[in-house]
């Protein structure tokens, strides 16, 4: 099978460091499946797996990348493991124990990218999601601040490379970058046709934070209310990040991209049919004061 990892380019972090620019993501996996895709993504070439242990697949994911390993197709220093802290381990003696956690869960010594999944801490317990009588998530007032203290931790010990942060807007990681002690590499959020993160890149950029994409291709069929930009006839999509999908020759086209450039022009065309609207937008929590998807970019 041809091995096309060498035709992607890297993005190079402040600190030397670098991460392939396109991955596999594994949102939404089903059991038993998420194995088998991520075989055969290293397979092809594919050096970026992303998977968190909100996912509940990390096992599965840990078991693929170490079989790759142990049949002689990649070694560990060729493949780029992120994973993230879910919210209900906010508190920042809570961290180490949830990435230790997921390193067991994976099998792995250490992981390439550790993020904080999301700004807004649940309360801790065994759910992922706690809920009151009502069905309402039950969230905390753990500072992320305290929480990035613990990431910085996971970085001095070893168990982590780097750290960065997901879900994150310009006002919090202006308020992050005035207390860190270690500054974050990656900020992942959801960039896509339908809402383009112009402001929110630039920003990261200016702060020597690069950026990832979830949900590139903007999940078709998803949200009803948005419209499928795949289907525009105006739309030629160019460059995605982390892509999920199951299927062998999805996973194959997704990853052959390399080969062309967008022009000036058809980037403008891309841009005009933006909608501005989230797949992801935990409406719920728009009262928290740590909700990121607010007024600022």
């Amino acid at each position: 099978m041809m091995n096309m990892s060498l035709t992607v380019p890297y993005l190079e972090f402040y600190n030397g460091n670098k991460m392939p620019t396109f991955g596999l993501g594994t949102y939404s996996s089903k059991s038993n499946e998420v194995e088998e895709a991520v075989k055969y993504a290293i397979d092809i070439g594919y050096r970026y797996i992303d998977t968190s242990y909100f996912l509940n697949n990390e096992k599965e994911v840990g078991k693929a990348i170490r079989g790759k390993i142990e049949d002689g197709t990649i070694r560990r220093e060729d493949i780029f493991v992120a994973t993230k802290l879910w919210n209900t381990f906010h508190k920042e003696e809570q961290v180490i124990p949830a990435c230790i956690e997921s390193l067991k869960n994976l099998g792995l010594q250490y992981v390439d990218l550790y993020l904080i999944h999301f700004p807004i801490a649940f309360k801790k317990g065994k759910e992922l999601f706690p809920v009151n009588t009502e069905g309402e998530i039950q969230t905390s007032d753990v500072d992320y601040l305290d929480t990035w203290k613990g990431m910085e931790e996971c970085f001095r010990k070893g168990l982590v490379r780097d750290i960065g942060i997901s879900n994150f807007n310009s006002e919090q990681i202006t308020r992050l970058l005035a207390s860190a002690t270690i500054k974050p590499v990656n900020n992942q959020v959801e960039l896509n046709i339908n809402i383009n993160q112009k402001r929110l890149i630039e920003f990261c950029k200016n702060n020597g934070i690069t950026v990832t994409s979830y949900s590139p291709l903007g999940r078709p069929g998803y949200n009803s209310e948005i419209p499928n930009f795949l289907e525009n006839r105006k739309a030629q999509l160019g460059v995605a990040l982390i892509p999920r999908s199951l299927n062998g020759s999805r996973i194959k086209e997704n990853f052959v991209i390399f080969d062309f450039q967008l022009k000036e022009d058809e980037m403008k065309i891309l841009e005009s049919i933006k909608t501005g609207k989230r797949i992801i937008s935990f409406e719920e929590l728009k009262d928290h004061k740590y909700y990121p998807f607010g007024i600022p970019f």
